[in-house]
């Protein structure tokens, strides 16, 4: 390994700066880190939801495809997106500190869950929040959302600041008797670089709010942001995806798996997350199920919560349970075994149906 250390990443502006953070903890006096951005097909393919793209590894495998054919020493991944199974020549060197695992509903106008109105539109690219969002409210419309975290930002904010403006535009023009205290370019130029690009789209669908991770939206410097507002929902309704809020570094040499690992490793949350992981291999399923873990090392125990639904929100089968941390990975495959006896295979396995014929 060469003085410089080079990090695979994916090209998105999130996956960048998920990367970067990677980047700041390995860079030493004696050490030198650089990027090296890769455009997989899962950022190719703009317009197919994730479940649609095949399997998770679409944002994966030519990222890791990198460090097998040794362009770079490491690669920098969201956890949630990475595939159960990968080559045996990789191994995971560094699990850092876990970001915040929860969903966020995030809305223009600050409006809760609870308070949508009846037959609200509410928009996620992922079955699992699809599946919690209507067990949850069942007289919600929830439809398909694309993109990175600004793009479904933007797809939130157009409809109302296209028709703030189109107001503006007809009093300036003197259609209307409104008055406003900023002509339309005025206005314009004192929106936020987030707003005046939501302003040039025109989204298919009009959403009342959207469901997106926390952590993407705080990695993207978008959690304070003052177009819109976010209600953090209960993890104990809105399980998270294994892994979310999580990233892995991918390496294959010993040496560079010795570096990420002295570097970056939290072993608290490597526990947590090989738990989550653990019953997510265990099940199956991956992407196109919804199947929602997270756990939460609580001294000597790994406390886990577990919820698989039907596509539709119906039906589920769901626990919470305290697993031994010393024997975390066993336990988590065990608790796994339990719940597929139990009706998660079933549900996982007609999911994956309704996906493939799709």
């Amino acid at each position: 390994m060469s003085e410089t250390f080079t990090l695979a990443t994916r090209s998105s502006a999130l996956a960048v700066a998920q990367a970067e953070q990677i980047r700041s903890s390995l860079a030493t006096r004696r050490r030198d880190v650089e990027l090296h951005r890769v455009e997989t097909h899962g950022d190719r393919v703009r317009d197919e939801l994730i479940t649609e793209l095949g399997k998770t590894g679409a944002f994966v495998r030519a990222v890791d495809e990198q460090v097998l054919d040794g362009a770079a020493d490491a690669a920098v991944h969201s956890m949630k997106d990475m595939p159960t199974e990968k080559p045996p020549e990789l191994s995971v060197g560094g699990v850092p500190a876990r970001a915040p695992a929860g969903d966020v509903l995030v809305t223009p106008d600050g409006t809760g869950l609870d308070d949508l109105l009846v037959g609200a539109t509410v928009g996620t690219g992922s079955l699992r929040r699809q599946a919690q969002l209507l067990a949850n409210r069942p007289d919600l419309s929830v439809e398909p959302l694309r993109g990175n975290v600004d793009t479904r930002v933007q797809k939130l904010l157009a409809p109302g600041l296209q028709t703030e403006h189109e107001r503006r535009v007809a009093a300036e023009e003197g259609d209307t008797d409104e008055e406003f205290d900023q002509r339309p370019d005025d206005w314009f130029a004192d929106l936020t670089q987030l707003e005046q690009a939501a302003l040039e789209r025109r989204p298919e669908t009009e959403y009342d709010a959207i469901v997106l991770a926390e952590a993407g939206l705080r990695r993207s410097n978008l959690y304070r942001h003052s177009a819109f507002e976010t209600e953090r929902l209960p993890r104990s309704e809105f399980v998270p995806a294994p892994g979310q809020g999580a990233l892995a570094v991918t390496t294959a040499t010993s040496e560079a798996r010795e570096t990420v690992t002295d570097a970056i490793d939290h072993p608290p949350t490597r526990v947590t997350t090989t738990v989550e992981r653990t019953l997510l291999a265990e099940l199956g399923g991956g992407c196109v199920a919804p199947i929602g873990v997270h756990a939460l090392l609580q001294g000597e125990h790994v406390s886990v919560r577990v919820r698989v639904s039907s596509t539709d929100g119906d039906r589920e089968v769901s626990e919470s349970r305290d697993l031994p941390a010393e024997r975390h990975a066993e336990a988590a495959r065990e608790f796994a075994a339990e719940l597929a006896e139990r009706g998660a295979a079933e549900l996982i396995d007609e999911a994956r149906a309704e996906t493939a014929g799709e």
